[in-house]
C-alpha cells in the first residue's frame, strides 16, 4: 500500500488517465487529477471521494510555465507534495508533410514535449530536494519511430523520450526515480469502442493494466530502477 502518499496525473482523460488515477486511489494515495478542461477529471474526483478515497480535480494547461507552476502549489497546499508524479498529456494530429500547418506542429509538440518539461521540471525540484519520488512519462509506438503521416506525434514524443533519458542520469542518484513507458499500440477508451467491435477484445491495451505496470514501477527498489517500459499486447508483432 501507499497510504499517506500524493500522486499527481496530468492529462486525465476517460482511458488511461482515468485508470491511473483509480489505481492509485486504490492504493490508497491521495490523487491529484490534472486536465486542461474538467469534463473527465472532475467525476472521477467525486467518485472517487464516493468511493471512501482521496481526490481533487485541477484545470492546467502544461503549455504554459505559470500554469504548470500554479498546478503544483494547488496540490502541495491540498494534498501534500506529490509523491509521484506521472505526464501523461499529448496532442496529435494526422497530417501528411506536404499539406502540415506549422501552428498543429507546434501545438502539438508544445503539448506532448514543451509540456513534459515544465511538469517535470517542477516535479523534480520538489523531489531532489526531499531525496526520494517518482517521475514516469508516457511514450507510444511513435517515441521510436516516425511513421508517415505521424510526425506531429513523433517529434513530441521522441523528444519526451529524451527528456526522460537525461532527468533519469541526472536525478537518479539524488533518489529520483525517472522512468519513460512505450505503450506500444492503441488503448481502449472511449474512442476506440468501434476498433475494438472490429478486431476483438485483444485489438486494444487494456488501461487497467497499463496503471498497473505505472504503480510496480513507483513501487520499485531502488536497486533496481527501471529507466524505459514498453508494454503492448500479447499478440502484437514487432
Amino acid at each position: 500500500m501507499s497510504e499517506g502518499e500524493v500522486a499527481l496525473v496530468v492529462g486525465v482523460g476517460g482511458g488511461l488517465g482515468a485508470a491511473l488515477g483509480r489505481r492509485f486511489a486504490n492504493a490508497g494515495m491521495a490523487v491529484a487529477l490534472a486536465a486542461r478542461s474538467g469534463k473527465t477529471n472532475g467525476p472521477l474526483a467525486k467518485k472517487i471521494e464516493n468511493d471512501g478515497g482521496k481526490a481533487r480535480a485541477y484545470s492546467a494547461d502544461v503549455t504554459e510555465e505559470a500554469s504548470v507552476s500554479d498546478l503544483f502549489e494547488s496540490v502541495r497546499g491540498d494534498l501534500g507534495e506529490p509523491d509521484l508524479v506521472v505526464f501523461n498529456a499529448g496532442a496529435f494530429m494526422r497530417a501528411s508533410i506536404l499539406e502540415a500547418s506549422a501552428e498543429d506542429y507546434e501545438r502539438c509538440w508544445r503539448v506532448g514535449c514543451l509540456g513534459g518539461f515544465l511538469v517535470g521540471r517542477e516535479a523534480a525540484k520538489a523531489m531532489a530536494r526531499r531525496g526520494s519520488g517518482t517521475i514516469i512519462f508516457t511514450g507510444a509506438t511513435a517515441s521510436l519511430r516516425g511513421s508517415a503521416g505521424f510526425f506531429n506525434l513523433a517529434v513530441g514524443k521522441f523528444g519526451l523520450r529524451a527528456l526522460s533519458q537525461s532527468m533519469a542520469r541526472e536525478l537518479g542518484p539524488k533518489g529520483v526515480h525517472v522512468a519513460h513507458v512505450i505503450i506500444d499500440g492503441q488503448i481502449a477508451g472511449p474512442y476506440s469502442a468501434d476498433l475494438a467491435k472490429e478486431r476483438g477484445p485483444d485489438a486494444l491495451l487494456a488501461p487497467d493494466a497499463i496503471a498497473e505496470a505505472y504503480d510496480q514501477l513507483h513501487r520499485q527498489h531502488r536497486s533496481a530502477w527501471t529507466q524505459e517500459l514498453d508494454l503492448r499486447l500479447w499478440a502484437e508483432k514487432f
